[in-house]
């Protein structure tokens, strides 16, 4: 897992780093050795703790005139026994619900499994978002399984059209209004 490193291409355009609204304002990485594990196993220093023991991230894309947010993530969701969704709605969402942001675009090829709980934050940030959205990107199939056991769908636009491999290939401003492309289309036909 130390290898997964978090998309990097789109520093030119945003990073968190250098964002005084961002919560990691400033934040400065060690790259000589690594601190972070999740179960025991080290993971690249390049990503961001929330607060939780299995779940990271990376602020990949913030644009704050048009409220988009692009995270990458890796680990495990794991609500059951960690809460993950706390920790990243507290810790994260809340901060930037607070500027504006209203449309949230989580990228899943890294999160490697899903244990899920209630839905009480999912619905607390679908209802925060008010004309925005959530869509996740890339998850994998068993993970989408478990988020159908417990509803997500209601709170997360997901699976279908929403799979897109080639979005590394994409200016960040380009995949954020391809994504509300896509989420908008699947209003209208509701």
């Amino acid at each position: 897992m130390h290898e997964i490193e978090p998309f990097y291409r789109w520093e030119k355009y945003y990073n968190a780093t250098e964002d005084a609204q961002s919560p990691f304002y400033g934040k400065q990485y060690e790259t000589t050795y690594y601190t972070n594990d999740i179960y025991g196993y080290y993971i690249h220093p390049f990503w961001d703790y929330i607060g939780s023991e299995t779940l990271y991230i990376k602020v990949l894309y913030a644009n704050y005139d048009e409220g988009y947010m692009i995270i990458e993530m890796l680990g495990e969701w794991n609500d059951t026994l960690y809460n993950d969704i706390m920790f990243l709605k507290r810790n994260i969402v809340d901060h930037f619900l607070k500027k504006s942001i209203n449309k949230f675009i989580l990228i899943g090829e890294n999160v490697l499994n899903f244990h899920g709980s209630d839905d009480c934050y999912y619905e607390e940030w679908f209802d925060d978002v008010e004309e925005g959205w959530i869509a996740g990107i890339n998850f994998r199939d068993f993970v989408i399984d478990e988020w159908k056991k417990y509803n997500l769908d209601w709170y997360i636009n997901y699976g279908g059209d929403m799979e897109i491999v080639n979005w590394r290939t994409l200016k960040p401003q380009v995949f954020c209004h391809l994504i509300d492309q896509k989420i908008q289309k699947r209003i209208s036909l509701i």
